[in-house]
């Protein structure tokens, strides 16, 4: 393999996936094991995902999570990706996020939705309205800037620990609505790409396009959240990948279970109609051996001309998913210290 260094910085998105056989307990302790590696092997940052009312994803209480892999690790940043804002009142997501930077100094993102992460009904009961638009996300982002800021000293309402703390915040994205709110106000953009890459390219296109310098932020910076998926052979990459296949497909027959492990066959468990729908949700995906992604990222990064790249992966057994992540940033040229 040509070890060429493609030159921007590469994370981690954690969906802290539940497998079939096993337990949150288990998830989170894995989780914490690949956070580890990721710190050792030159990894930037590490985020895990707000979603409830799903069997197969455990970070929920995305806060806590957050708190449990900080502490775990040295200096790698921890964040969301993300809080889903509408679910939460701003104040507390202030208080919680400066608690955390103030037990990690200088380590802590907040990665912010609009999305609820969920089901309507789970929505509802969470919020307690299914009435919350995009001006009310842009409302509550103003909120959690006031109580962050350091002149709020003087409000009748303020969060501590929060206030006058510099916490890193992005919006993130699967839509250009987004994009436009992230120019406006100046922010890190994050896509998700993982789930839905349909408007990925416009999104960017407008984000750099319309961005409005800020206080946080001079130039643009964005950062597409990918599926990769490694393995020494293709073919043995292909097949761990079954198990993503197959979390998809339950999506879309709206059978939601447990991670399953791989199958050899997946034309044994989906339809030519199912098969397309979810090749094309997961388009912005990288499958295959080093040599296969180190070509089709250094294709996708010239392409998008984002500034970092944010990795996913469902897969089933811990130790092929901590290979394919050692694998991944020898790919992106860091510094993979093996254990």
């Amino acid at each position: 393999m040509n070890k060429q260094n493609l030159n921007i910085p590469v994370s981690i998105l954690d969906l802290a996936s539940v497998v079939q056989g096993s337990t949150p307990e288990h998830t989170f302790r894995n989780s914490l094991k690949l956070a580890q590696q990721a710190e050792q092997n030159g990894y930037c940052r590490y985020w895990l995902a707000e979603h409830h009312n799903m069997v197969s994803i455990a970070s929920s209480a995305t806060s806590v999570l957050i708190g449990y892999i900080a502490g775990g690790t040295q200096h790698i940043r921890v964040g969301s990706g993300g809080i889903m804002l509408p679910n939460h009142s701003p104040l507390v997501i202030a208080e919680q996020f400066g608690t955390l930077a103030s037990l990690y100094p200088g380590r802590i993102d907040l990665g912010l939705g609009r999305a609820p992460g969920t089901d309507q009904l789970t929505a509802m009961v969470l919020r307690r309205s299914t009435n919350l638009g995009a001006e009310d996300f842009t409302q509550q982002l103003a909120e959690l800037k006031t109580y962050f800021s350091a002149e709020n000293s003087t409000g009748k309402v303020r969060a501590i620990p929060g206030e006058g703390i510099d916490i890193p915040m992005w919006i993130l994205g699967s839509s250009t609505d987004s994009a436009y709110l992230a120019a406006h106000l100046g922010m890190p953009y994050a896509f998700a790409g993982h789930f839905a890459p349909q408007q990925m390219l416009a999104a960017f296109n407008i984000y750099r396009q319309q961005f409005k310098p800020s206080a946080a932020l001079q130039k643009p910076y964005t950062m597409a959240c990918a599926n990769v998926i490694m393995a020494d052979k293709d073919e043995e990459a292909q097949y761990i990948a079954t198990s993503a296949y197959q979390a998809f497909l339950g999506i879309v027959r709206n059978k939601r279970e447990l991670l399953q492990p791989p199958v050899k066959n997946m034309n044994e468990l989906w339809n030519e109609y199912e098969e397309a729908q979810i090749k094309e949700r997961l388009s912005c995906s990288f499958i295959g051996s080093a040599d296969t992604v180190q070509s089709a990222l250094q294709s996708f990064i010239a392409a998008t001309g984002i500034n970092e790249l944010m990795a996913a992966a469902h897969i089933y057994d811990i130790n092929a998913k901590l290979h394919s992540y050692e694998l991944l940033a020898e790919v992106m040229g860091k510094n993979v210290v093996y254990a």
